[in-house]
């Protein structure tokens, strides 16, 4: 049975895993950026998220907390607990890639890869319906999600190889 640095011995070899995880890292790093934008935002006058404006939401920062106190800061506490999962899973992604993936850990890269996808998968398909799809909203989230799903696809042709 091989041990634990025998293993990393083996996955440090192979460029495609070493080259996916820091891709894959960096994209989770990319998250967490996201988040802290998405955290300052409702600091400022902008208060609704990058890339949402007069199209999606006919009323801004003041005229919330005008209409109802409480809406607008039920609203500014979504903003806050929203960017803390999204940076959560940011250090968990790129975490679970540096420490687990570049050591040629399956496991750590199905978890790696399920964390962004169940976040997705889920905040995803209401941003359509309402008009909340724009470019300036979505498209960092979308570039962010290729590079993580190219340095994934990587990592796991490195994996495949560690496994032979």
């Amino acid at each position: 049975m091989a041990t634990a640095s025998d293993r990393m011995s083996r996955a440090a070899s192979f460029p495609a895993l070493r080259a996916g995880s820091a891709i894959m890292s960096l994209a989770g790093i990319g998250f967490i950026g996201y988040a802290a934008i998405f955290f300052v935002r409702n600091f400022t006058d902008s208060f609704l998220e990058l890339g949402i404006g007069p199209d999606q939401v006919n009323v801004g920062k003041d005229q919330i907390e005008q209409f109802s106190p409480s809406l607008y800061h039920y609203i500014a506490h979504l903003h806050i607990a929203v960017s803390g999962f999204i940076a959560a899973a940011g250090i968990a992604v790129a975490a679970l890639a540096w420490y687990g993936v570049r050591r040629g850990e399956l496991w750590a890269w199905v978890t790696a890869v399920a964390v962004p996808v169940v976040g997705l998968a889920v905040a995803l398909p209401a941003h359509y319906p309402w008009g909340f799809d724009t470019f300036g909203h979505l498209g960092l989230i979308y570039a962010d999600t290729v590079l993580f799903v190219v340095g994934a696809a990587l990592a796991y042709v490195g994996l495949r190889r560690t496994s032979t």
